[in-house]
């Protein structure tokens, strides 16, 4: 059984670290045992925050286990497609969630909790739809199959102080495209939630994840307007 863990910061907080870092690795496996190796070298090269998807087997489990072993990292849970994930991941500690959809029920309920919301959405009207409901940050998904140019179609257009992280086929290769076309931040995945078996494995994902934070340290902070 999931150990509620006290948050310690609130909603504001973990929004502003989340947009000063501009970076959320996102961890999905299919053994959850991998993850405790992959967030010792992702925080070696200076990951602050990490997402575990819900569909990782025992992922309750293991945001509750990295929040007790790393109290200085922002552990969020992913995957977030119903209200009652969103109080399952909470109660094991969850700090943000992430979800795949533009759902305002998950909006509020994650208020409720004192937790932001990085939510999924993919077209125009998704995007304000997702707004309207108090979404902390628009997660663009799948943003491999959208492209950077679509994104500055909205960014620098009809949605000039909205944030956006994409999410989807982004990588240490075009982190500075996603940028320069108006990204906030990014999700990063598979590139950097691959598990390793050996030291030159681990110093690799670290050099790799030290790389993709000393690029996005050349963007500024997107500040939150009230």
């Amino acid at each position: 059984m999931a150990i509620l863990i006290g948050n310690l910061m609130n909603r504001a907080k973990v929004l502003s670290i989340l947009l000063r870092e501009k970076l959320v690795v996102i961890i999905r496996l299919t053994d959850p045992e991998d993850a405790d190796a992959i967030v010792t070298a992702l925080i070696a090269g200076g990951v602050k925050a990490i997402e575990i998807t819900s569909n990782t087997p025992g992922y309750a489990k293991k945001i509750s286990q990295l929040r007790a072993d790393h109290p200085d990292l922002l552990i969020g849970a992913g995957t977030i497609t119903s209200e009652a994930l969103a109080d399952e991941a909470v109660t094991a500690g969850a700090q943000f969630l992430v979800t795949p959809n533009t759902c305002s029920q998950t909006v509020k309920r994650a208020h409720q909790l004192d937790v932001p919301v990085v939510m999924g959405a993919m077209t125009p009207t998704d995007v304000v739809q997702a707004s309207n409901a108090g979404a902390d940050i628009i997660k663009l998904f799948p943003s491999g199959e959208l492209g950077p140019a679509y994104l500055k179609s909205l960014a620098h257009g009809p949605f000039l102080h909205t944030p956006f992280f994409p999410v989807g086929s982004v990588d240490e290769h075009n982190i500075r495209q996603w940028m320069d076309a108006g990204a906030c931040g990014v999700g990063v995945g598979g590139r950097l939630a691959t598990p390793v078996t050996n030291p030159a494995e681990a110093d690799a994902l670290t050099q790799k994840a030290a790389g993709i934070i000393a690029d996005l340290k050349h963007y500024p902070t997107f500040k939150v307007t009230s």
